[in-house]
């Protein structure tokens, strides 16, 4: 819980405020006099009387009482002095923008984990160490530029590195993006994103708050902490676009199975995204970019419009569009010639919708008039617009500033004279709007933007009892045998193949007359069977059976075969992995010996709900074969959408488990069986 007076505080105190504003301890004290702090605004600094018009206390015993104290003084000083402000001063939110804490080694993360006991201690914030500061429309709290207009209805922005949230600004206000509040969580010792969020989340109303928050993650404390106030902001109206940076190591190392081979920290880190429904951008202009298209009305569909008088941006958009999953449609309304005959000649309303460089203002919405009234197979405009210099352009920006206001389809301006235009593109911006200088980075976003799941609520997880589970818990750690793995399967209801275990010749002719030729033959022991030639197909004789076996056995490790009988149908791979803190990460795909070749392979977060595993195996780019392509039969996806849900409700019941397998999963139709699975427990 965030202490209310590190967002609202009546008195700060800035602790090695200075004259140098080339100083943090200078410039935040600066940046609090220039942001015209409404309260009591003190100073600390032993060497001065007067710092920059405000009397000086050369002590923190001289102190009134203060709500905020932001402090810039040598690492190894700041414990004691938290300490006496938290006791005498009743001091209950600090923000430490000093370094030399756990970034700088074993010495400094003693001293922080110090600054979080006093915290801790008397129910107090801290933000820190290490930190930028915080920047609220109640106090600009920060030692950095630029300092932007405040907007309550712009973006929250939180970040674990003072420096990057710094350049998102640099590059984001000249964008017409415009910020709400600024949170620099530093070293995140107490605060870090998770806190911030799930504040914004408790304290979120559409009326007032900020619609979108950004976000800068270096590391991943509290994952699901983050999954549940992330969720909650979107499905309350929010927005939210992240970078994650710093893959861990988890992802290079060895592992045994196909899933632990397939699946890494980052991987959950991308499942627990899509989960919550927060778009995950690769870097700061990204993230931007993203955000600027929240800044427009929501897509509601797929079907652009290329408004342009420049042929090469057109071109370049429509086929990032494309890519990205968008429709540039061929326009053929009846009141297509209508709007040619109103543009110069040799326009083209064909789509994309030309009317060259000549064209004017007037007839930029003339365009736009058409395609929000008559083009009914248009969801939204790309507006490309640039000048090369012989005249202004502040007609045509006022054009699309009165059609983004009262059009109901989404306009999206591409304005990419930044400098031949930047007086009308600068007045563009300062009438509310945001722009793209880049037309095929617009639709890479739009397209994280529009093919972002929204976050399932979680009211229709489908729970088991394990019967088996309690006392296969107790076996030591390892890979657990064909029988235990079978009967897991059992209790979680997912279908499997019928079969045998064997180590002798009888049994396995006893076996053979029971399940019926054709025949699969599997070794038992090594973990991967194919490597070994531990797999035969298609035995349809009791001589061929009997050499297969006895040259199975021959091969080191094996302690027995699987007998099953020779099925047919489309080879898909299931399999968990548990991630620490994050829990298990489901992966689903083709399957066979190509899984990790083809590694057409998607991810979610357990557990699953049936949307989420649908929206899994239709983005396959094997889809189309599950579908039933060529005449093939197709695949019923409900039936293997419940048994995903059920996998990731067996891991979800079943911590323990590390990881698993199943591969293949044959899929023909109604019949969907595991035919081959192993589970790796803790």
């Amino acid at each position: 819980m965030i202490h209310p007076y590190l967002l609202h505080p009546r008195s700060i105190a800035v602790i090695g405020g200075s004259n140098d504003i080339h100083k943090p301890g200078g410039k935040v004290l600066k940046n609090l006099i220039d942001g015209k702090f409404n309260g009591a605004l003190y100073v600390v600094n032993p060497k001065e009387s007067s710092v920059q018009g405000l009397k000086c206390h050369n002590d923190i015993g001289s102190l009134p009482e203060t709500d905020l104290a932001i402090i810039a003084i040598a690492a190894k000083y700041t414990p004691e002095t938290m300490r006496i402000l938290s006791r005498e001063k009743n001091t209950r939110a600090f923000i430490v923008l000093s370094a030399g804490f756990s970034e700088s080694g074993h010495d400094g993360k003693k001293l922080e984990d110090q600054l979080v006991s006093i915290a801790d201690e008397c129910d107090a914030s801290l933000i820190g160490p290490n930190a930028i500061g915080v920047l609220t429309s109640a106090y600009h709290g920060v030692f950095t530029e630029p300092i932007p207009p405040l907007d309550p209805k712009g973006c929250d922005l939180v970040s674990g590195s003072g420096a990057t949230a710094v350049f998102i600004l640099e590059a984001g206000i000249p964008k017409g993006l415009r910020f709400a509040n600024i949170f620099s969580v530093g070293n995140s010792a107490q605060l870090g994103v998770e806190e911030i969020l799930e504040h914004l989340d408790d304290t979120f109303d559409p009326a007032s708050s900020a619609p979108v928050k950004l976000l800068y993650i270096e590391k991943i404390d509290k994952p699901q902490k983050l999954l549940k106030h992330a969720a909650s902001l979107i499905r309350k109206g929010c927005r939210i676009a992240a970078v994650k940076a710093g893959a861990s190591e988890a992802g290079s190392r060895a592992a045994s199975s196909h899933t632990g081979a397939l699946a890494s920290s980052d991987t959950a880190v991308n499942a627990l995204f899509k989960k919550a429904g927060i778009i995950r951008c690769d870097g700061r202009e990204d993230l931007i970019t993203v955000a600027c298209a929240f800044n427009n009305k929501p897509l509601r569909g797929n079907r652009f419009a290329v408004i342009t008088h420049a042929g090469g941006p057109a071109v370049m958009l429509t086929d990032a569009l494309s890519k990205g999953g968008f429709s540039v449609p061929k326009i053929n309304h009846p009141k297509a010639a209508e709007l040619l005959a109103q543009l110069f000649p040799g326009s083209s309303v064909a789509n994309p919708i030309d009317f060259l460089a000549t064209g004017t203002a007037e007839q930029l919405g003339i365009i736009i008039d058409y395609v929000e009234k008559y083009f009914t197979d248009i969801d939204a405009m790309a507006v490309i617009f640039g000048t090369p210099g012989l005249v202004e352009v502040f007609d045509a920006y006022e054009v699309l500033h009165q059609k983004m206001k009262t059009c109901s389809k989404p306009i999206y301006p591409v304005l990419p004279s930044v400098i031949t235009a930047k007086k009308e593109v600068d007045s563009f911006v300062n009438q509310g709007h945001a722009f793209f200088p880049d037309e095929v980075l617009m639709a890479k976003a739009l397209a994280k933007v529009y093919h972002t799941p929204t976050p399932f609520s979680g009211d229709e997880l489908t729970t088991i009892n394990l019967k088996n589970a309690a006392a296969i818990n107790l076996l030591p750690s390892g890979y657990l045998n064909p029988e235990q793995v079978a009967a897991l399967l059992d209790d979680a209801a997912i279908p499997r193949v019928k079969e045998c275990e064997v180590s002798d010749r009888d049994r396995l002719l006893t076996a053979a007359s029971e399940l019926h030729y054709p025949l699969v033959l599997k070794i038992v022991g090594p973990v991967h069977k194919s490597e070994v030639g531990g797999v035969v197909l298609n035995i349809t004789s009791e001589e061929k059976l009997l050499s297969e076996f006895d040259r199975l056995m021959s091969i080191p490790g094996a302690r027995g075969v699987l007998l099953q009988p020779m099925i047919s149908g489309v080879e898909l791979f299931a399999g968990a992995k548990y991630e620490e803190g994050f829990g298990h990460i489901i992966v689903f795909g083709a399957g066979g010996i190509y899984v990790e070749v083809l590694k057409d392979i998607v991810y979610g977060l357990a557990p699953l709900s049936s949307e989420e595993a649908l929206r899994m195996i239709q983005s396959l780019k094997t889809y189309p074969i599950l579908k039933g392509a060529r005449g093939q039969q197709p695949v019923d996806e409900n039936l293997l959408a419940e048994i995903l849900v059920r996998l990731s409700a067996l891991v979800t019941v079943a911590p323990w488990i590390m990881e698993m397998d199943i591969n293949p999963l044959l899929a023909a139709g109604e019949r969907i069986v595991a035919v081959d699975a192993r589970i790796r427990k803790k």
